[in-house]
């Protein structure tokens, strides 16, 4: 299996983890971006576009990335209160009066991006043609009586995360959240990311599927803590519910699904693309125009919600959007930001270092914060970055 790209000099680490995820993680098809302050030092590419195909993956090759969507469409919120338009402390309903229905009238902004709104299930799942209706979908999340008391606790929004924040974009804005991302983050920062895929793009993107983890031979099998595997197992968890709040499972490979507007887990994105994104929120992109303010940034990676998180059960750490450095989801340093996939891509920046980092994949595996490969890939940027 070939490997193409590049590394600079003293990122040779992160060249040679990428190609041992192929031989010993069972990589089918991945791409890996690494800017720092600006430049990219990382660009790297392998093995096949589809998962289930033999067409090899070329330079620009996008695929799904899941919830490392939530860490996009949680920059344009951030954007929208930097430029004054968003109060972080309203109540949602300042924006959005629907939502003030069954309980949720003091429920703030800044609840709905720590996950602490109390709405990560719907009492109705939506099916997948619903929960691409953007009205439907606000309506029904509007609707939805809170599970616990907004701002008292938290709980990752795996599905619902769309609604709610795609909602509030399009009532502070007056244009979808697709159109807002494009015009305001993703243009200026010159970054192959797509919310609701152009049918002009799509011939760049592979087909994505489930993969299972290779057993090294002589090790012992890795098993969730029992609570997790319990959690997932029954039907009538807080964690089954999340993550069935669109039931049956959309097809991520149907160009509907693709073309929908789904902020919480159906972004597209090269490599190059998701770090791109983070490389401009943080600083200039080679001369470009840097999107967040340092206040911003402090926004983005200051901690709002911590501990054990009621729906994915094991501590997590989140700021106004983003997910934090934590057990649950290691990134570079105490200081970064960012948001994985389920089971593959990851997005993230660290200041300090000035790193931003993208990762996609084709095939998903059962991991929900930290991907085995991915986190090979994290490691050796640390090694690299400490010479």
């Amino acid at each position: 299996m070939q490997v193409n790209g590049a590394v600079a000099e003293g990122f040779e680490p992160v060249g040679e983890a990428f190609a041992a995820n192929f031989r010993t993680l069972g990589e089918r098809g991945a791409a890996l971006a690494v800017y720092r302050d600006g430049h990219r030092v990382v660009d790297l590419w392998g093995g096949t576009r589809d998962v289930d195909g033999s067409l090899p993956w070329e330079r620009g090759t996008a695929q799904i990335v899941r919830s490392a969507t939530k860490g996009v469409v949680s920059a344009a919120l951030l954007l929208l209160h930097q430029r004054g338009e968003l109060d972080l402390d309203a109540p949602v309903r300042t924006y959005w009066p629907e939502y003030k229905a069954a309980g949720k009238e003091h429920t703030r902004v800044r609840d709905l991006l720590a996950h602490r709104a109390g709405v990560p299930v719907l009492d109705r799942p939506l099916t997948p043609a619903e929960a691409a209706d953007p009205d439907l979908a606000a309506a029904a999340v509007a609707a939805q009586a809170p599970v616990w008391e907004p701002g008292t606790a938290h709980g990752y929004h795996a599905q619902t995360f769309s609604w709610l924040t795609g909602e509030l974009v399009r009532r502070v804005t007056g244009r979808s959240a697709s159109a807002w991302i494009a015009e305001h983050l993703v243009g200026p920062a010159a970054a192959d990311f797509w919310l609701g895929l152009p049918a002009a793009e799509a011939h760049r993107v592979g087909r994505v599927g489930r993969l299972q983890a290779p057993e090294p031979a002589g090790a012992l099998r890795v098993r969730p803590k029992r609570a997790v595997a319990d959690a997932y197992a029954d039907p009538g968890s807080l964690t089954r519910r999340a993550f069935a709040a669109i039931t049956p499972l959309p097809d991520e490979n149907d160009p509907a699904y693709r073309a929908a507007v789904l902020p919480a887990s159906n972004g597209i994105a090269t490599a190059d693309g998701l770090a791109r994104v983070y490389a401009a929120l943080i600083g200039e992109v080679d001369g470009g125009t840097r999107l967040f303010t340092p206040d911003t940034v402090e926004l983005a990676r200051g901690e709002r919600s911590a501990g054990p998180d009621r729906v994915l059960v094991v501590p997590t750490r989140f700021g106004l959007g983003p997910m934090l450095h934590g057990t649950a989801s290691p990134l570079l340093s105490p200081g970064s930001f960012g948001h994985p996939g389920r089971g593959g891509a990851l997005g993230f920046a660290d200041p300090e270092s000035g790193i931003a980092f993208g990762y996609v994949t084709n095939g998903f595996r059962s991991s929900v914060t930290a991907d085995p490969r991915a986190q090979a890939l994290v490691r050796a940027v640390r090694t690299a970055l400490a010479g």
